[in-house]
């Protein structure tokens, strides 16, 4: 089963490429990051990205939906984000990654739950605030230097996909994927 990552920067059109993705019939792995929060908001706790375990929680989270995707595809999938996500969500927020999360990141290269190829999906020009995405423009900015430099220190490699139109950002990564599995 090949997995394909998409990743990026808050707010940089990620979700909107990947309902497109599923849309047209591919499987897709959500996100497990803002899952996390949304419920620990949800439970009275406004920024539980501050509370021991966080990283943890979104860990298990990721894993768990690798497995059921694993589990019901034979082709490609793509996974709104990864591990690696969080190792720089982890060092974007000035966190100790948790040693389950390195050994994660090391068996998800070791044992290619993943592919090599990352797509990368840049920057708007903007962020639009939600609960969950409580980031400014200029530290989205950061934050997605931190994400290029984790990955490329993963072993991955990085597809840029440019701002632009939605559909010509689809097309690009579709494209990218039929050269890939030649």
């Amino acid at each position: 089963m090949p997995g394909y990552i998409l990743t990026g920067t808050p707010g940089s059109g990620k979700t909107a490429i990947l309902r497109h993705l599923e849309i047209d019939g591919y499987p897709v792995v959500e996100e497990a990051a803002t899952d996390v929060i949304a419920l620990h908001q949800a439970l009275g706790r406004p920024e539980p990205w501050r509370e021991p375990g966080f990283a943890d929680r979104v860990l298990d989270l990721q894993r768990e939906r690798r497995r059921r995707a694993a589990a019901n595809t034979g082709g490609v999938v793509f996974h709104d984000r990864s591990p690696v996500c969080t190792l720089a969500l982890c060092r974007y927020l000035g966190l100790a990654a948790p040693p389950a999360l390195l050994d994660e990141i090391e068996g998800m290269t070791a044992n290619r739950h993943h592919e090599r190829t990352v797509f990368f999906v840049r920057h708007q020009g903007f962020v639009e605030a939600t609960a969950a995405r409580r980031i400014t423009f200029e530290e989205s900015l950061v934050f997605e230097r931190i994400h290029e430099l984790t990955y490329r220190e993963a072993g991955f490699d990085l597809a840029d996909v440019p701002a632009g139109p939605l559909v010509s950002r689809v097309a690009a990564i579709k494209e990218a994927v039929d050269r890939l599995r030649r």
